[in-house]
């Protein structure tokens, strides 16, 4: 007989989310997402696990020969042990998918879109970026969903209010 597989626990800290890019769904309508590993150094992944890193300002390129996914403008701090043989904040780093996966992403990816990293986490030790393809939401679209947001609050106060 078989064991059983356990369940990923949330307080284990290698199923952990390090950097979430919230405003990445708020200004963008994402249609796919990806997930992708991540070419680290030792210096970086050391960063990472100190949740040194932010991921707001990020965008993906798509090369062409050979095809492969560049994580843009991901500022990962210094891990001050490193010293010298440290690593540079800000610098492209190579997303790891499928050849598949990257020329089907790179098909969708035409004028008026954008790829964007939406978490970073890890998974059973390895790190991973979690990419959304899509574009830019118009400003009504932004309205509506803040008037649902608001609604949603609202209802919940109303019937967490004790009568």
């Amino acid at each position: 007989m078989l064991p059983l597989a356990k369940k990923p626990d949330k307080s284990d800290p290698s199923n952990q989310i390090i950097a979430e890019n919230r405003k990445a769904r708020h200004d963008f309508v994402i249609d796919e997402t990806l997930e992708c590993g991540i070419m680290l150094t030792g210096s970086e992944i050391k960063s990472v696990r100190d949740k040194q890193i932010s991921i707001g300002e990020g965008w993906v390129r798509v090369t062409e020969n050979p095809p492969t996914l560049m994580l843009q403008q991901v500022h990962i701090g210094e891990y001050k042990p490193a010293g010298a043989l440290g690593h540079k904040p800000v610098r492209a780093r190579v997303l790891l998918a499928k050849k598949g996966e990257i020329l089907k992403i790179a098909r969708k990816f035409t004028k008026g879109t954008t790829i964007v990293p939406l978490k970073m986490y890890f998974k059973g030790g390895w790190a991973k970026v979690l990419i959304g393809i899509g574009h830019g939401a118009k400003v009504h679209d932004k309205r509506e969903s803040i008037k649902q947001k608001d609604a949603k609050r609202e209802m919940a106060r109303a019937m967490s209010r004790k009568f």
